[in-house]
Protein backbone atom coordinates (compact mmCIF):
# COMPACT_ATOMS: atom_id res chain seq x y z
CA UNK A 1 0.00 0.00 0.00
CA UNK A 2 1.34 3.45 -0.88
CA UNK A 3 2.86 5.67 1.83
CA UNK A 4 0.13 7.89 3.05
CA UNK A 5 -0.20 9.25 6.51
CA UNK A 6 -2.66 9.82 9.25
CA UNK A 7 -5.21 11.47 6.99
CA UNK A 8 -6.24 8.38 5.05
CA UNK A 9 -9.73 7.34 6.11
CA UNK A 10 -12.78 5.30 5.39
CA UNK A 11 -15.22 7.18 3.19
CA UNK A 12 -18.80 6.10 3.62
CA UNK A 13 -21.08 5.65 0.63
CA UNK A 14 -20.79 7.09 -2.87
CA UNK A 15 -22.38 10.51 -3.10
CA UNK A 16 -22.65 12.03 -6.60
CA UNK A 17 -21.41 15.65 -6.71
CA UNK A 18 -23.99 18.16 -7.93
CA UNK A 19 -23.73 19.56 -11.43
CA UNK A 20 -22.11 22.97 -11.95
CA UNK A 21 -24.31 25.95 -10.98
CA UNK A 22 -26.82 23.77 -9.16
CA UNK A 23 -28.33 25.46 -6.10
CA UNK A 24 -28.98 22.90 -3.38
CA UNK A 25 -30.90 23.14 -0.10
CA UNK A 26 -30.30 21.36 3.20
CA UNK A 27 -30.01 17.59 2.86
CA UNK A 28 -32.52 15.46 4.85
CA UNK A 29 -29.74 13.62 6.73
CA UNK A 30 -28.75 16.79 8.59
CA UNK A 31 -29.99 17.16 12.15
CA UNK A 32 -29.08 18.97 15.33
CA UNK A 33 -29.79 17.87 18.87
CA UNK A 34 -29.30 19.77 22.09
CA UNK A 35 -27.91 17.47 24.72
CA UNK A 36 -27.93 17.10 28.49
CA UNK A 37 -24.59 17.07 30.30
CA UNK A 38 -22.63 13.87 29.55
CA UNK A 39 -20.91 11.73 32.12
CA UNK A 40 -17.78 13.88 32.08
CA UNK A 41 -15.21 12.43 34.43
CA UNK A 42 -13.59 15.73 35.44
CA UNK A 43 -15.22 19.17 35.59
CA UNK A 44 -13.89 22.62 36.35
CA UNK A 45 -15.92 25.48 37.82
CA UNK A 46 -16.91 28.20 35.36
CA UNK A 47 -14.35 30.80 36.42
CA UNK A 48 -12.77 33.66 34.47
CA UNK A 49 -9.52 32.87 32.70
CA UNK A 50 -6.39 34.07 34.48
CA UNK A 51 -3.54 34.09 32.00
CA UNK A 52 -0.17 32.73 33.11
CA UNK A 53 2.88 34.99 32.94
CA UNK A 54 4.39 35.45 29.48
CA UNK A 55 7.73 33.62 29.42
CA UNK A 56 8.76 34.94 26.02
CA UNK A 57 11.53 37.49 25.56
CA UNK A 58 11.09 38.08 21.81
CA UNK A 59 8.44 40.78 21.74
CA UNK A 60 7.98 41.20 17.99
CA UNK A 61 5.64 38.80 16.21
CA UNK A 62 2.74 36.73 17.51
CA UNK A 63 1.77 33.43 19.13
CA UNK A 64 0.71 30.31 17.18
CA UNK A 65 -1.99 28.96 19.53
CA UNK A 66 -3.86 26.58 17.24
CA UNK A 67 -3.66 24.45 14.11
CA UNK A 68 -2.55 26.52 11.07
CA UNK A 69 -1.90 29.55 13.23
CA UNK A 70 -3.75 32.61 14.51
CA UNK A 71 -5.83 32.96 11.33
CA UNK A 72 -6.32 29.21 10.79
CA UNK A 73 -5.05 29.59 7.22
CA UNK A 74 -1.33 28.81 7.47
CA UNK A 75 -0.52 32.52 6.96
CA UNK A 76 1.69 34.44 9.40
CA UNK A 77 1.43 38.25 9.78
CA UNK A 78 5.09 38.54 10.82
CA UNK A 79 7.60 40.57 8.76
CA UNK A 80 11.33 40.77 8.21
CA UNK A 81 12.33 37.21 7.31
CA UNK A 82 15.86 36.37 6.17
CA UNK A 83 15.98 36.05 2.37
CA UNK A 84 17.79 34.44 0.71
CA UNK A 85 19.01 32.01 3.34
CA UNK A 86 22.71 31.58 4.12
CA UNK A 87 24.44 28.71 2.35
CA UNK A 88 24.43 26.64 5.53
CA UNK A 89 20.73 27.33 6.11
CA UNK A 90 19.01 29.12 8.98
CA UNK A 91 20.55 29.26 12.44
CA UNK A 92 19.41 26.41 14.70
CA UNK A 93 18.25 27.85 18.02
CA UNK A 94 17.51 24.47 19.64
CA UNK A 95 16.30 20.99 18.79
CA UNK A 96 14.75 18.16 20.81
CA UNK A 97 13.94 14.51 20.37
CA UNK A 98 10.18 13.96 20.33
CA UNK A 99 7.96 10.92 20.70
CA UNK A 100 5.92 9.33 17.96
CA UNK A 101 3.15 11.34 16.38
CA UNK A 102 2.38 13.52 13.42
CA UNK A 103 1.24 16.85 14.89
CA UNK A 104 3.07 20.15 15.21
CA UNK A 105 3.25 22.07 18.50
CA UNK A 106 1.34 25.21 19.37
CA UNK A 107 2.78 28.27 21.11
CA UNK A 108 1.27 30.72 23.60
CA UNK A 109 2.87 33.20 26.01
CA UNK A 110 6.35 31.77 25.64
CA UNK A 111 5.18 28.18 26.14
CA UNK A 112 5.37 25.46 23.52
CA UNK A 113 2.93 22.52 23.77
CA UNK A 114 3.93 19.27 22.03
CA UNK A 115 1.60 16.24 21.94
CA UNK A 116 3.22 12.84 21.26
CA UNK A 117 3.29 9.23 22.41
CA UNK A 118 5.93 7.42 24.48
CA UNK A 119 5.41 3.67 24.78
CA UNK A 120 1.77 3.32 25.89
CA UNK A 121 1.42 6.85 27.23
CA UNK A 122 0.12 9.85 25.28
CA UNK A 123 2.07 12.85 26.57
CA UNK A 124 1.56 16.59 26.36
CA UNK A 125 4.88 18.31 27.03
CA UNK A 126 5.11 22.00 27.88
CA UNK A 127 8.47 23.70 27.38
CA UNK A 128 9.80 27.22 26.88
CA UNK A 129 9.31 28.04 23.22
CA UNK A 130 12.54 30.01 22.85
CA UNK A 131 14.89 27.50 24.50
CA UNK A 132 13.20 24.09 24.63
CA UNK A 133 13.52 24.05 28.43
CA UNK A 134 11.14 21.51 30.02
CA UNK A 135 8.32 22.94 32.19
CA UNK A 136 5.80 20.15 32.79
CA UNK A 137 4.13 17.11 31.26
CA UNK A 138 0.72 15.45 31.34
CA UNK A 139 0.26 11.78 30.44
CA UNK A 140 -2.59 9.33 30.04
CA UNK A 141 -2.60 5.66 28.94
CA UNK A 142 -3.50 4.91 25.33
CA UNK A 143 -4.04 1.64 23.49
CA UNK A 144 -4.51 3.12 20.02
CA UNK A 145 -3.23 0.79 17.28
CA UNK A 146 -3.12 1.94 13.67
CA UNK A 147 -4.88 -0.40 11.27
CA UNK A 148 -2.18 -0.03 8.60
CA UNK A 149 0.95 0.02 10.74
CA UNK A 150 1.66 3.76 10.73
CA UNK A 151 2.84 5.15 14.02
CA UNK A 152 0.42 5.12 16.95
CA UNK A 153 1.01 8.65 18.16
CA UNK A 154 -1.38 11.62 18.18
CA UNK A 155 -2.32 13.26 14.90
CA UNK A 156 -3.77 16.53 16.27
CA UNK A 157 -2.03 19.63 17.57
CA UNK A 158 -2.81 21.07 21.01
CA UNK A 159 -5.24 24.01 21.01
CA UNK A 160 -4.52 26.87 23.44
CA UNK A 161 -7.28 29.24 24.53
CA UNK A 162 -6.37 31.63 27.33
CA UNK A 163 -5.43 29.55 30.37
CA UNK A 164 -6.63 26.25 28.84
CA UNK A 165 -4.99 23.79 26.46
CA UNK A 166 -7.02 21.06 24.73
CA UNK A 167 -5.67 17.78 23.33
CA UNK A 168 -7.58 15.26 21.20
CA UNK A 169 -5.88 11.86 21.03
CA UNK A 170 -5.83 9.36 18.18
CA UNK A 171 -8.02 7.01 20.27
CA UNK A 172 -10.65 9.73 20.82
CA UNK A 173 -9.78 10.99 24.31
CA UNK A 174 -10.42 14.72 24.73
CA UNK A 175 -8.67 16.51 27.62
CA UNK A 176 -8.75 20.08 28.93
CA UNK A 177 -5.72 21.12 30.99
CA UNK A 178 -4.42 24.27 32.65
CA UNK A 179 -1.60 25.87 30.67
CA UNK A 180 0.36 26.86 33.79
CA UNK A 181 0.92 23.41 35.28
CA UNK A 182 -0.94 20.80 33.21
CA UNK A 183 -3.64 20.24 35.83
CA UNK A 184 -6.53 18.18 34.45
CA UNK A 185 -9.73 20.23 34.35
CA UNK A 186 -12.08 17.91 32.44
CA UNK A 187 -12.03 15.04 29.97
CA UNK A 188 -14.36 13.15 27.66
CA UNK A 189 -13.94 9.67 26.20
CA UNK A 190 -15.63 10.04 22.80
CA UNK A 191 -15.60 6.27 22.24
CA UNK A 192 -17.60 5.65 25.40
CA UNK A 193 -19.84 8.72 25.16
CA UNK A 194 -20.62 8.84 21.42
CA UNK A 195 -19.51 5.53 19.85
CA UNK A 196 -16.63 7.17 17.96
CA UNK A 197 -15.45 4.92 15.14
CA UNK A 198 -11.68 4.62 14.67
CA UNK A 199 -11.77 3.52 11.05
CA UNK A 200 -8.22 3.39 9.64
CA UNK A 201 -6.10 6.13 11.19
CA UNK A 202 -7.85 7.37 14.29
CA UNK A 203 -8.65 10.98 15.18
CA UNK A 204 -6.85 13.66 13.18
CA UNK A 205 -9.38 16.52 12.98
CA UNK A 206 -8.32 19.29 15.35
CA UNK A 207 -10.87 20.89 17.69
CA UNK A 208 -11.57 24.61 17.27
CA UNK A 209 -12.63 27.24 19.80
CA UNK A 210 -15.58 29.44 18.87
CA UNK A 211 -16.71 31.82 21.59
CA UNK A 212 -17.56 29.69 24.64
CA UNK A 213 -17.63 26.49 22.57
CA UNK A 214 -15.09 23.82 21.70
CA UNK A 215 -16.26 22.30 18.40
CA UNK A 216 -14.93 19.04 16.98
CA UNK A 217 -15.71 16.19 14.66
CA UNK A 218 -16.61 12.98 16.51
CA UNK A 219 -18.46 10.80 14.02
CA UNK A 220 -20.10 8.21 16.24
CA UNK A 221 -22.06 5.23 14.96
CA UNK A 222 -24.95 3.21 16.45
CA UNK A 223 -22.69 0.18 16.02
CA UNK A 224 -20.15 1.68 18.41
CA UNK A 225 -16.36 1.93 18.54
CA UNK A 226 -15.68 -1.74 17.72
CA UNK A 227 -17.10 -1.26 14.22
CA UNK A 228 -14.92 -2.32 11.29
CA UNK A 229 -14.60 0.03 8.31
CA UNK A 230 -17.34 -0.51 5.73
CA UNK A 231 -18.89 1.58 2.99
CA UNK A 232 -22.38 1.44 4.52
CA UNK A 233 -21.52 2.59 8.05
CA UNK A 234 -24.12 5.05 9.39
CA UNK A 235 -23.77 7.91 11.85
CA UNK A 236 -25.67 8.49 15.08
CA UNK A 237 -26.04 12.28 15.02
CA UNK A 238 -22.61 13.07 16.49
CA UNK A 239 -20.80 14.08 13.33
CA UNK A 240 -20.08 17.43 15.00
CA UNK A 241 -20.21 17.90 18.77
CA UNK A 242 -19.90 21.24 20.60
CA UNK A 243 -18.79 21.40 24.23
CA UNK A 244 -18.77 24.22 26.73
CA UNK A 245 -15.05 24.91 26.60
CA UNK A 246 -14.80 25.61 30.34
CA UNK A 247 -16.81 22.71 31.72
CA UNK A 248 -16.90 19.98 29.06
CA UNK A 249 -20.70 19.95 29.03
CA UNK A 250 -22.19 18.97 25.65
CA UNK A 251 -24.07 21.92 24.15
CA UNK A 252 -25.23 20.28 20.92
CA UNK A 253 -24.74 17.33 18.58
CA UNK A 254 -25.21 17.82 14.84
CA UNK A 255 -25.44 15.69 11.64
CA UNK A 256 -25.26 11.99 10.90
CA UNK A 257 -21.94 12.45 9.09
CA UNK A 258 -18.87 10.45 10.07
CA UNK A 259 -15.59 12.14 10.89
CA UNK A 260 -12.89 13.01 8.39
CA UNK A 261 -9.39 14.35 9.02
CA UNK A 262 -10.23 17.93 8.08
CA UNK A 263 -10.43 20.51 10.87
CA UNK A 264 -13.60 22.68 11.10
CA UNK A 265 -13.16 26.21 9.72
CA UNK A 266 -14.88 29.28 11.16
CA UNK A 267 -15.68 32.33 9.02
CA UNK A 268 -17.81 35.47 8.95
CA UNK A 269 -19.79 36.00 5.74
CA UNK A 270 -21.98 39.10 5.49
CA UNK A 271 -21.99 39.57 9.28
CA UNK A 272 -23.03 35.97 9.96
CA UNK A 273 -20.76 33.35 11.57
CA UNK A 274 -20.34 30.04 9.78
CA UNK A 275 -18.72 26.72 10.57
CA UNK A 276 -17.57 24.67 7.58
CA UNK A 277 -16.81 21.00 8.20
CA UNK A 278 -15.35 18.93 5.37
CA UNK A 279 -16.65 15.66 6.81
CA UNK A 280 -16.14 12.17 5.46
CA UNK A 281 -19.00 12.41 3.01
CA UNK A 282 -18.82 16.06 2.03
CA UNK A 283 -18.96 19.69 3.11
CA UNK A 284 -21.30 20.80 5.89
CA UNK A 285 -22.20 24.48 6.29
CA UNK A 286 -23.68 25.26 9.70
CA UNK A 287 -24.23 27.85 12.43
CA UNK A 288 -21.47 27.27 15.01
CA UNK A 289 -23.51 28.75 17.86
CA UNK A 290 -26.49 26.41 17.52
CA UNK A 291 -25.41 23.54 15.28
CA UNK A 292 -28.19 24.30 12.80
CA UNK A 293 -27.12 22.88 9.43
CA UNK A 294 -27.58 25.06 6.35
CA UNK A 295 -26.46 22.53 3.74
CA UNK A 296 -24.58 19.32 3.03
CA UNK A 297 -22.60 19.11 -0.23
CA UNK A 298 -21.67 15.50 -1.12
CA UNK A 299 -17.97 15.23 -2.03
CA UNK A 300 -15.97 12.04 -1.63
CA UNK A 301 -14.17 9.37 -3.64
CA UNK A 302 -15.94 6.16 -4.68
CA UNK A 303 -13.60 3.85 -2.77
CA UNK A 304 -13.19 2.46 0.73
CA UNK A 305 -9.66 3.69 1.42
CA UNK A 306 -10.04 7.39 0.69
CA UNK A 307 -9.99 10.60 2.65
CA UNK A 308 -11.16 14.18 3.04
CA UNK A 309 -8.35 15.88 4.96
CA UNK A 310 -7.49 19.26 3.48
CA UNK A 311 -9.32 22.13 5.20
CA UNK A 312 -11.93 24.23 3.39
CA UNK A 313 -10.55 27.57 2.19
CA UNK A 314 -13.01 30.44 2.67
CA UNK A 315 -12.67 33.62 0.56
CA UNK A 316 -15.58 36.01 0.93
CA UNK A 317 -18.69 33.91 0.29
CA UNK A 318 -16.72 31.30 -1.69
CA UNK A 319 -15.63 27.99 -0.16
CA UNK A 320 -13.01 25.80 -1.84
CA UNK A 321 -12.64 22.09 -0.99
CA UNK A 322 -10.25 19.48 -2.37
CA UNK A 323 -9.35 15.79 -2.05
CA UNK A 324 -7.00 13.52 -4.00
CA UNK A 325 -8.68 10.10 -4.35
CA UNK A 326 -11.50 10.85 -6.80
CA UNK A 327 -13.46 14.01 -7.58
CA UNK A 328 -10.65 16.51 -6.84
CA UNK A 329 -11.69 20.09 -6.10
CA UNK A 330 -14.82 22.21 -6.10
CA UNK A 331 -15.66 25.87 -5.48
CA UNK A 332 -18.99 26.85 -3.91
CA UNK A 333 -20.76 30.11 -3.34
CA UNK A 334 -22.67 29.83 -0.07
CA UNK A 335 -25.63 31.58 1.49
CA UNK A 336 -27.96 30.74 4.39
CA UNK A 337 -29.71 27.48 3.58
CA UNK A 338 -28.07 26.75 0.23
CA UNK A 339 -24.98 26.71 -1.99
CA UNK A 340 -24.17 27.23 -5.66
CA UNK A 341 -21.47 25.24 -7.42
CA UNK A 342 -19.20 27.63 -9.33
CA UNK A 343 -16.83 25.00 -10.72
CA UNK A 344 -15.86 21.42 -10.07
CA UNK A 345 -13.16 18.93 -11.06
CA UNK A 346 -15.73 16.14 -11.31
CA UNK A 347 -15.73 14.78 -14.84
CA UNK A 348 -12.34 16.29 -15.79
CA UNK A 349 -10.53 12.97 -15.78
CA UNK A 350 -6.80 13.51 -15.28
CA UNK A 351 -7.01 17.24 -15.99
CA UNK A 352 -8.13 18.22 -12.52
CA UNK A 353 -7.20 21.64 -11.16
CA UNK A 354 -6.08 20.58 -7.69
CA UNK A 355 -6.06 17.31 -5.74
CA UNK A 356 -5.01 18.04 -2.16
CA UNK A 357 -4.04 15.12 0.07
CA UNK A 358 -3.51 16.29 3.67
CA UNK A 359 -1.95 19.71 3.07
CA UNK A 360 -4.32 22.70 3.02
CA UNK A 361 -3.72 25.16 0.16
CA UNK A 362 -3.07 28.84 0.89
CA UNK A 363 -4.99 31.68 -0.75
CA UNK A 364 -3.35 34.93 -1.81
CA UNK A 365 -4.72 37.70 -4.07
CA UNK A 366 -6.96 35.57 -6.27
CA UNK A 367 -4.84 32.40 -6.35
CA UNK A 368 -4.48 29.16 -4.41
CA UNK A 369 -1.11 27.49 -3.81
CA UNK A 370 -0.84 23.90 -2.61
CA UNK A 371 0.41 20.35 -3.02
CA UNK A 372 -1.62 18.35 -5.56
CA UNK A 373 -1.29 14.59 -5.82
CA UNK A 374 -1.87 11.36 -3.93
CA UNK A 375 1.64 9.85 -3.94
CA UNK A 376 5.09 11.30 -3.33
CA UNK A 377 6.06 10.31 -6.89
CA UNK A 378 3.26 12.22 -8.65
CA UNK A 379 2.70 15.15 -6.30
CA UNK A 380 3.15 18.65 -7.69
CA UNK A 381 3.23 22.05 -6.06
CA UNK A 382 0.61 24.09 -7.90
CA UNK A 383 -0.83 27.55 -8.29
CA UNK A 384 -4.40 27.81 -9.56
CA UNK A 385 -6.78 30.69 -10.15
CA UNK A 386 -9.52 30.47 -7.53
CA UNK A 387 -12.43 31.72 -9.62
CA UNK A 388 -11.85 29.36 -12.55
CA UNK A 389 -9.58 26.53 -11.37
CA UNK A 390 -7.11 27.39 -14.15
CA UNK A 391 -3.64 25.96 -13.43
CA UNK A 392 -1.13 28.83 -13.52
CA UNK A 393 1.96 26.73 -12.88
CA UNK A 394 2.88 23.32 -11.56
CA UNK A 395 6.19 22.07 -10.16
CA UNK A 396 6.78 18.27 -10.02
CA UNK A 397 9.58 16.48 -8.22
CA UNK A 398 9.22 18.01 -4.76
CA UNK A 399 7.28 15.05 -3.29
CA UNK A 400 4.27 16.00 -1.12
CA UNK A 401 4.77 19.38 0.51
CA UNK A 402 3.29 21.64 3.18
CA UNK A 403 3.30 25.45 3.13
CA UNK A 404 3.55 28.37 5.52
CA UNK A 405 3.15 31.86 4.02
CA UNK A 406 4.97 34.82 5.58
CA UNK A 407 6.18 38.23 4.36
CA UNK A 408 5.57 37.51 0.66
CA UNK A 409 7.24 34.09 0.73
CA UNK A 410 6.35 30.46 1.24
CA UNK A 411 8.26 28.27 3.66
CA UNK A 412 7.83 24.91 1.93
CA UNK A 413 8.62 21.61 3.68
CA UNK A 414 8.92 18.54 1.47
CA UNK A 415 8.08 15.20 3.05
CA UNK A 416 11.66 13.95 2.56
CA UNK A 417 12.95 16.82 4.73
CA UNK A 418 14.07 19.55 2.34
CA UNK A 419 13.16 23.09 3.42
CA UNK A 420 12.57 25.63 0.65
CA UNK A 421 12.00 29.38 0.44
CA UNK A 422 9.72 30.30 -2.46
CA UNK A 423 8.48 33.64 -3.76
CA UNK A 424 4.68 33.97 -3.73
CA UNK A 425 3.78 34.67 -7.35
CA UNK A 426 1.21 33.27 -9.81
CA UNK A 427 3.54 33.87 -12.76
CA UNK A 428 5.97 31.00 -12.13
CA UNK A 429 7.56 28.70 -9.58
CA UNK A 430 10.33 30.83 -8.08
CA UNK A 431 12.72 29.11 -5.68
CA UNK A 432 14.92 31.42 -3.60
CA UNK A 433 16.67 29.00 -1.24
CA UNK A 434 16.77 25.28 -0.42
CA UNK A 435 18.48 23.43 2.41
CA UNK A 436 18.52 20.38 4.62
CA UNK A 437 18.27 20.95 8.36
CA UNK A 438 21.47 19.60 9.87
CA UNK A 439 23.19 19.94 13.22
CA UNK A 440 26.61 21.58 13.40
CA UNK A 441 29.29 19.15 12.17
CA UNK A 442 31.38 17.42 14.81
CA UNK A 443 34.57 18.04 12.80
CA UNK A 444 35.48 20.59 10.11
CA UNK A 445 34.66 19.35 6.64
CA UNK A 446 32.08 16.81 7.81
CA UNK A 447 28.35 17.07 7.31
CA UNK A 448 26.27 17.51 10.44
CA UNK A 449 23.56 15.10 11.60
CA UNK A 450 20.38 15.33 9.55
CA UNK A 451 17.71 16.51 11.98
CA UNK A 452 14.58 16.68 9.82
CA UNK A 453 13.91 13.33 8.14
CA UNK A 454 11.01 11.57 6.42
CA UNK A 455 8.14 11.58 7.19
CA UNK A 456 7.72 15.36 7.29
CA UNK A 457 3.95 15.56 7.03
CA UNK A 458 3.17 18.59 9.20
CA UNK A 459 3.44 22.19 8.01
CA UNK A 460 6.08 24.44 9.62
CA UNK A 461 4.89 27.01 12.17
CA UNK A 462 6.21 30.48 13.05
CA UNK A 463 6.04 32.39 16.32
CA UNK A 464 7.94 35.55 17.31
CA UNK A 465 10.44 35.11 14.51
CA UNK A 466 11.22 31.46 15.28
CA UNK A 467 10.42 28.76 12.75
CA UNK A 468 9.58 25.26 14.02
CA UNK A 469 9.96 22.21 11.78
CA UNK A 470 9.24 18.58 12.59
CA UNK A 471 10.52 15.38 11.04
CA UNK A 472 10.37 11.74 12.14
CA UNK A 473 11.76 12.14 15.65
CA UNK A 474 13.06 15.70 15.99
CA UNK A 475 11.51 19.11 16.58
CA UNK A 476 13.84 21.88 15.40
CA UNK A 477 13.64 25.61 16.17
CA UNK A 478 15.26 27.93 13.59
CA UNK A 479 15.67 31.70 13.53
CA UNK A 480 13.76 33.02 10.50
CA UNK A 481 13.42 36.66 11.65
CA UNK A 482 16.42 38.13 13.53
CA UNK A 483 15.73 40.14 16.67
CA UNK A 484 16.16 43.88 16.45
CA UNK A 485 18.29 45.32 19.26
Amino acid sequence: MHRFVLICALVVGCGQPPATNQVAPVQPQSRVEAAPPPAVAERAPLTPAVLPADLGTRKAGCDWPSFLGPSGTGVSPEKGIIHPWPGAGLRIVWHQNVGIGYGMPTISRGRLFQFDRYDNQARLTCMKSETGEFLWKFEYPTNYADFYGYNNGPRCSPIVDGDRVYIYGAEGMLHCLHTLDGKLLWKVDTQAEFGFVQNFFGVASNPVVEGNLLILQVGGSPKGPETSPTLDLKGNGTGVVAFNKRTGRVVYRATDELASYSTPVMATIEKRRWCFVFARGGLIGMDPATGKVDFHYPWRARMLESVNASLPVVVGDHVFISETYGPGSSLLKVKPGAYEVLWTDAGKGRQKSMQCHWSTPIYHEGYLYGSSGRHDSNAELRCIELETGKVMWSRPGLTRTSLLMVDGYFICLAEEGHLLLLKVTPQRYEEISCCEVRAAPSKPGLGGELLVEYPCWAAPILSHGLLYVRGKDQLVCLELIPEKH
